[in-house]
């Protein structure tokens, strides 16, 4: 009992605890003046999750192979020559290079969980609306998508639970896995609001949707239920899109969780004991780094 209470106040037990963070600043480096999904709530983040303590790993980015798994060439084609319109989603200099780097940070989290250590990959551009052909609402290549099929094609799980908590309804996830019944796709997210998708559950993608002014005792009530059909299906791993636009001083959604909430869905996630890893999608408060901070202490 002594060792373990010296080894805390060095600070050791807070390490050895401690959620695998993949990040990287070049993924600060591109930039749309006036757009919401700006590279300050990813530098953000990862300056007040070193404060903090938390060690971050140098994301790798992932192979066109990758992406092929998920993605049409035409689509790989059109990010890669940025040769395409999309007002939300615009054609960056090198959106390319930086798009492969954040689906590669959803591949290392993967790689993490599979090896036993939960993990968060704090990365942009975000992925869960970019559909098998398409790209649009900020995201270029579905990450999460692009972590999962890469977990299939090595083997490694045979069943996985997606948990999209963005508060936009995940319409590139459910897209990209419809149908497979080696995906349970869950989400929880504000009705009406764009994509204007998720009204409905089919087949093996689960829609919850919610109502703009749902509190955290409502939302925690819903994903609760979610979290049944989750067990219920026996995965391998969870994989959680995080959005934290769900936030309620959010700038353009409303719903009204507080910071301590996400330590609840956090916490919620781990009570199923089953390896887990999430990818950072929306959440465009300034608040962003503490709401991410108490997600990722309630999935320690």
């Amino acid at each position: 009992m002594l060792a373990v209470l010296i080894l805390a106040a060095l600070g050791f037990q807070g390490k050895i605890k401690m959620v695998k963070i993949i990040s990287s600043p070049k993924s600060w480096e591109y930039n749309a003046p006036g757009h919401p999904e700006s590279p300050q709530r990813v530098k953000d983040s990862y300056n007040y999750l070193k404060s903090k303590g938390y060690e971050i790993t140098e994301a790798v980015s992932c192979s066109d192979e990758d992406v092929l798994r998920v993605h049409t060439k035409q689509l790989l084609r059109e990010v890669k020559s940025e040769d395409f319109v999309d007002a939300d989603t615009p054609a960056l200099p090198g959106i390319y290079k930086y798009a492969l780097l954040s689906a590669g940070a959803a591949i290392q989290a993967s790689e993490s969980a599979i090896n036993g250590q939960t993990a968060f990959s704090l990365m942009r551009p975000p992925g869960h609306h970019a559909e098998s052909g398409t790209l649009g609402g900020f995201c270029y290549f579905n990450n999460i998508a692009i972590a999962i099929k890469y977990l299939f094609s090595k083997k490694l799980v045979k069943k996985v639970a997606i948990l999209d908590v963005d508060c936009h309804h995940g319409n590139g996830t459910e897209e990209i896995f419809y149908g497979d019944k080696n995906v349970l796709f869950t989400s929880i997210h504000q009705s009406p609001l764009y994509p204007g998708t998720g009204l409905t559950s089919k087949e093996n993608c689960k829609n919850f949707p919610i109502a703009p002014g749902t509190d955290e005792g409502e939302y925690l009530k819903t994903l609760g239920t979610v979290l049944s059909e989750i067990k219920k299906f026996g995965p391998d791993i969870i994989t959680i899109s995080a959005g934290f636009d769900t936030y309620i001083k959010d700038p353009i959604t409303n719903i009204k969780l507080t910071k301590d909430s996400y330590k609840k869905i956090g916490t919620a996630a781990k009570s199923l004991g089953i390896a887990r890893f999430a990818v950072l999608e929306g959440g465009y408060s300034p608040d962003l780094p503490e709401c991410i901070r108490n997600f990722i202490e309630g999935m320690e």
